[in-house]
């Protein structure tokens, strides 16, 4: 993976080391955008709600509340902040999906500026529309990763994906029969039907097992991607290739999530068969599949990003599920906590700052999204009791004269984006580290 230097860069080369420039730019700016809209966010909080109404003109389309069109407008940059970063890994690697994805990252843009007057999406739009104009010059530098082929090819060749893909299926087949018969009996012995309940808990303890055994999986194949070729002596050889860093990266990232997608997908049967108890609609299976394949993206990242920056693939294996075990339980636990007490003991119901109560309801639902348990249960719970949309809801707090409410994302929405925009994050370290291993 011999990096050449600038002045033997060949023409193409040059073309997309220029573009994919031009998208960490874009990056760069949505950051910033991003940040000054939370500060000017938590100033109209302060200062009153006249900044609110001034800064939702910027997505003049939304018909909601002033505070949440501008938690919108702040998703939707981070959204594409996420974007551009996976983007500019893509398009220096020559990945045959960026053309087409930034394609359509630019029209789900211009819809947003057409659909709700969302301003901010010129920005996305313009950078976007450049790369592709630059893109259009050499259409044939994008390719299908080759590493990525050859990495499939022996996966499945082999007997092991066949017999994991097996074990995996049996368990929740067999943890789904254990459900049935436990509720089944249980509801006879009361005398009662539990048609609809069933159905919900069979549905919840097929994609909890699916969630648990993707924890295991997912950094398990990426943690050992780039050390394993170090172990086995093979790395050297790569090093001598053409093969620039962000291809031999996306490749062996691309053949792992390939695998760990096909398990999803083949456990979609066993989730829809809650759908012949009731008590499951198919809203519910959609989102419980985006938060897996979220998840697994998200936990395949930090598996990779640890296996660029040590030498053992046990090491790396261990510090991956110690950082996923600290992403996903011990923050969010201390945050929930600390919260807890802080509102308990300094918060009072009568006289409190709104501000500061709605402050500690954001940090909160930010920490219960890091766990994709949290967020699978708690929008069940959103979509039965019928709380808002799949897109936000209300939160109320009493600011010592009336009751408001705290616009919040949806816990499904919180998750996706934050757990995207850590897997763009891992996937640049993750080359920034192999490139100075190599140096």
């Amino acid at each position: 993976m011999a990096e050449l230097v600038n002045d033997d860069r060949s023409p193409r080369a040059i073309r997309l080391g220029r573009i994919a420039a031009l998208l960490r730019v874009a990056a760069g700016v949505l950051g910033w955008l991003a940040v000054f809209l939370a500060l000017a966010g938590l100033l109209g909080g302060i200062t009153g709600g006249d900044l609110f109404d001034l800064l939702s003109r910027l997505i003049a389309g939304y018909d909601g509340a002033a505070d949440t069109a501008l938690l919108v407008m702040i998703l939707l940059i981070l959204a594409n902040l996420s974007a551009f970063l996976v983007l500019m890994i893509g398009v220096g690697a020559g990945e045959f999906w960026s053309p087409p994805v930034l394609a359509g990252l630019l029209a789900v843009n211009v819809a947003l500026v057409l659909w709700l007057g969302f301003i901010p999406a010129l920005i996305p739009i313009g950078f976007a529309a450049y790369a592709l104009a630059l893109m259009a010059g050499d259409i044939g530098a994008f390719r299908v990763n080759p590493l990525m082929l050859k990495e499939v090819r022996e996966r499945m060749r082999g007997a092991r994906s066949f017999v994991v893909m097996t074990v995996y299926l049996g368990l929740m087949s067999a943890f789904a029969v254990i459900i049935y018969l436990i509720e089944t009996q249980s509801g006879s012995a009361v005398g009662t039907s539990v048609t609809g309940e069933l159905g919900r808990n069979l549905f919840r303890g097929v994609v909890g097992l699916q969630l648990f055994l993707i924890v295991f999986i997912a950094p398990a194949f990426t943690a050992g991607a780039v050390s394993s070729e170090r172990e086995r002596k093979t790395y050297d050889l790569l090093q001598i290739t053409l093969l620039p860093h962000q291809s031999f990266i996306i490749g062996k990232l691309e053949s792992a999530l390939a695998y760990i997608l096909l398990l999803l997908l083949a456990a979609v049967p066993l989730q829809s068969i809650a759908f012949l108890f009731g008590g499951v609609t198919e809203l519910e299976l959609l989102t419980a599949l985006a938060v897996l394949a979220v998840t697994a993206i998200t936990f395949g990242t930090i598996g990779l990003y640890f296996s660029t920056t040590l030498d053992r693939t046990l090491t790396a294996s261990t510090r991956a599920y110690i950082a996923i075990f600290m992403l996903t339980i011990a923050v969010p636990m201390v945050i929930i906590v600390v919260t807890s007490v802080f509102r308990q003991f300094f918060v009072t119901a009568v006289g409190s700052s709104a501000v500061l109560q709605a402050g500690i309801i954001y940090l909160r639902g930010f920490a219960e999204s890091l766990n994709p348990a949290i967020v699978l249960l708690q929008t069940q719970d959103l979509l039965i009791s019928n709380r808002g949309s799949m897109g936000f809801y209300t939160e109320p707090i009493f600011d010592g004269v009336l009751l408001t409410g705290v616009p919040l994302p949806s816990p499904w929405l919180a998750l996706t984006i934050t757990y995207l925009l850590i897997s763009a994050v891992m996937i640049v370290l993750s080359v920034r580290g192999l490139r100075d291993r190599d140096a």
